[in-house]
């Protein structure tokens, strides 16, 4: 768990880390690389769910080997589905991590939203209700890595 008090935001208590798969950890399906030993280290701290349409049908043997819950989303309202996931967990102690159209209500729900743009790009949607954008997945995980980060871009 990752517990911060935020100057203007309020107390942050990070339990889980929920990350879109496609556009957000992998490009073309492939993990990017460097993920993988990030999230084992985040594991350590967080819950890590990955939720997923898997596009390219590559998530299952791409997360083979990191600690996580993955979960394979039907294809029909994916927005909802991902919404609905964060709220059954606690949307207050979420950290999720999107970039699409099917991510945006996710991000609007979690207490922390990062909206992240790889190769795919990011929907206008998705900054629009995220809380934090950023422009690599390192950078998105290293807001829960190293939290000062978090609190610094957070803070008012």
């Amino acid at each position: 768990m990752i517990n911060l008090e935020i100057p203007g935001y309020g107390s942050v208590e990070i339990k889980y880390l929920v990350c879109d798969y496609s556009g957000t950890l992998s490009v073309d399906g492939k993990l990017i690389t460097g993920v993988k030993e990030t999230l084992n280290k985040l594991a350590k701290k967080v819950d890590i769910h990955i939720l997923t349409a898997d596009t390219h049908g590559k998530a299952k043997s791409q997360l083979k080997s990191i600690n996580c819950a993955l979960k394979i989303i039907e294809e029909e309202n994916q927005h909802i589905r991902k919404e609905n996931y964060v709220r059954e967990l606690g949307a207050d102690s979420v950290f999720a991590v999107g970039n699409g159209n099917n991510d945006i209500m996710m991000l609007g729900a979690a207490r922390v939203g990062v909206a992240i743009c790889l190769d795919e790009g990011v929907s206008a949607e998705a900054v629009n209700l995220a809380d934090i954008l950023v422009n690599s997945i390192e950078d998105a995980l290293g807001l829960l890595l190293y939290p000062n980060r978090l609190k610094a871009t957070l803070r008012f």
